[in-house]
């Protein structure tokens, strides 16, 4: 119960946290197939996708569900990411309790695990439901080995493999948990004959490695995976052995933590050294005392271990480290501290305990902290910047948001200090050409445009801002090629077929402008401009039944908007349909009393009706 009340009391901010501007459009806002919420094609679509440069059909369905149920309202997606938390810290504590029986202990491990500053990342940013939700799975593995090793047996192992694999479809991360069983039998579940405890982990091991090859396929179509050339493999090892102790150090001193952390290509010989010698040395110890105290091992090996995948040796992206990373990873050296802990014999128990009450106390202060700073983009990325250097993606993503709020000088000054410290950065070239074109400077625009796609040809913002760019200055022919280039390299882009829908109406193609408002509308049933364009485009065609349907769908998303009704009611006067007119005419004037358009169609609606 305390785990439970503790969590949902820290972690209640969320409900009114907003969506951030750092991967959830990839995952939720932006995905026509997550939007839709749950179908049979986006249920197809989750298994065969590798989207966001992963395999996880679970993670997805998890989304979908979400926006089946609560649409795009941020606040729930938030609490389904804290129950899943939830449920896997109980789930942990049930699984230690029950492999050791201590039942303090396991609760303290627990605890950390539901209130560590550095699993808020986790926790609270919707993006990382894979993490929840494979630990989730992670830890409801863990109580059935528990349950199986306590009587082997064919009836018990199934679940085993079954939570298993439900785990690898909700995060490749999970592929690390046979070697963590393998960990268990030394200590605590003490089994002794090898070769049982060996075959039995073939299958899991068989299934990581699928899962294993699958990821990295998905890594290398998705561009995920930096190559040697940009990132040497002796850079790489030296990040590796620093990340490993920084992790430490961050878990026993959890400030200035950020959502981002830049990738240092100077990192000093003698911390590298250190950090080398720090990791051999903790492995030699706790080796020599595998006989005396086994759980220093297993929890030791447990965070070397379960970390290895995201050390960077293979680098994704381009951070340096990830709080996020630490999720189930921690686990390993909070059970070498609670054990550790309870067995310095030279302490009072009473003692050992408040030390253990004053650390989860820190930790709820810490991490209420730590949890108000993911209330939106805006608070993530300041605080980013506040707390490290050279975090030009940071600088970036408060632009992002800036401009998102029409905050344009704001957030040109920190797209200035992102191409300071990356000149090369696309995603910074766009959001200035942004800036540009709201200032009316199209020239300026299209050219930083023009060096964003020098530096990445593939940038559908690019393209797309191009685009408008080139329209704008009356270039409808090169905004064309433009926008099809969109379309070419993004076909699932709704506001891209829309765009260039637009273009090919201002050409005169009016056949082709309605096929991409009707593939706008049906990517984004709720682009309620591309319901308009499409009911402006049949109406012209004499096409009024299917103009009042597009109509229709556009009143219902922009219910307050009295031009839509306006729209609406015109269109149905043109097919007789004079009571539903005067009811929409009557709407808009209710939004817009002064509306002289509405007035006069009510009044020929009325006038229609009389003569009716």
């Amino acid at each position: 119960m305390l785990l439970v009340v503790f969590t949902l009391a820290v972690y209640n901010q969320v409900r009114r946290f907003e969506f951030i501007n750092f991967d959830d459009p990839e995952y939720v806002t932006e995905n026509n197939h997550v939007r839709a919420g749950l179908t049979w094609d986006g249920t197809v679509w989750a298994f065969k996708s590798l989207d966001a440069a992963n395999w996880f059909p679970l993670t997805w369905l998890s989304h979908m569900a979400d926006c089946q149920l609560f649409g795009l309202r941020s606040g729930w997606h938030h609490w389904t990411n804290v129950l899943l938390h939830v449920l896997a810290t109980l789930l942990l504590f049930a699984a230690l309790k029950r492999m050791t029986g201590a039942l303090w202990r396991s609760a303290f491990v627990a605890f950390l695990f539901a209130l560590h500053p550095m699993h808020v990342e986790s926790v609270a940013w919707v993006a990382e439901r894979k993490d929840v939700l494979s630990g989730f799975f992670w830890c409801l593995t863990l109580w059935c080995y528990a349950r199986y090793a306590e009587r082997p047996s064919l009836e018990r192992y199934w679940p085993v493999v079954a939570a298993f694999c439900l785990g690898l479809m909700s995060k490749p991360m999970m592929v690390t948990l046979p070697f963590v069983l393998l960990l268990l039998d030394v200590w605590p579940l003490r089994r002794a004959n090898r070769m049982t405890i060996l075959w039995e982990k073939i299958p899991l091991v068989v299934l990581a490695a699928g899962e294993s090859l699958v990821t990295f396929l998905a890594q290398e179509q998705g561009r995920a995976v930096r190559s040697l050339s940009t990132l040497p493999f002796g850079l790489r090892l030296e990040n590796a052995l620093v990340s490993y102790v920084v992790y430490i150090a961050r878990m026993f001193w959890p400030v200035h933590l950020a959502v981002f952390y830049p990738y240092s290509h100077d990192l000093p010989a003698w911390g590298v050294a250190g950090a080398g010698a720090a990791l051999a040395g903790v492995s030699i110890l706790v080796v020599r005392r595998l006989r005396t105290d086994p759980y220093l091992a297993v929890g030791w090996f447990w965070y070397l271990g379960t970390l290895a995948p995201v050390i960077g040796l293979i680098q994704v992206g381009g951070q340096s480290s990830a709080d996020r990373y630490t999720y189930l990873p921690m686990i390993g050296l909070t059970i070498m501290l609670a054990w550790g802990a309870a067995a310095l014999g030279k302490w009072p128990p009473r003692t050992v305990a408040a030390a253990a009450v004053v650390a989860c106390s820190a930790c709820v202060v810490l991490t209420w902290q730590q949890i108000s700073y993911w209330a939106n983009s805006g608070t993530l990325f300041r605080h980013a910047v506040e707390v490290t250097s050279g975090n030009y993606i940071a600088h970036n993503n408060l632009a992002d948001y800036y401009l998102i709020h029409r905050r344009n000088e704001e957030a040109r000054v920190q797209i200035n200090e992102a191409l300071r410290l990356r000149p090369t950065y696309p995603e910074a070239r766009v959001n200035l050409a942004t800036v540009l074109s709201r200032m009316g400077k199209m020239s300026d625009a299209e050219r930083e445009y023009r060096v964003a796609l020098g530096f990445q040809p593939v940038n559908v913002e690019a393209h797309a801002g191009l685009g408008v760019a080139l329209a704008t200055q009356g270039r409808i022919t090169e905004a064309l090629r433009e926008f099809q280039e969109v379309v070419r390299l993004s076909p699932g882009y709704a506001e891209g077929h829309y765009s260039l829908g637009r273009v090919l109406a201002a050409m005169g193609r009016s056949d082709e402008a309605m096929a991409e408002f009707r593939e706008a509308a049906r990517l984004r049933p709720d682009h309620a401009e591309a319901h308009h364009s499409l009911g402006i485009a049949l109406a012209g065609r004499g096409r009024l039944t299917e103009a009042i349907a597009e109509f229709t769908a556009e009143a219902r998303l922009k219910p307050d908007d009295a031009n839509v009704h306006n729209s609406l009611g015109i269109t149905l006067a043109g097919v007789g349909r004079y009571d539903d007119a005067i009811a929409q005419f009557a709407e808009a004037l209710k939004i817009q009393p002064g509306f002289a358009a509405a007035r006069k169609g009510l009044e020929s609606a009325l006038a229609k009706r009389r003569q009716q």
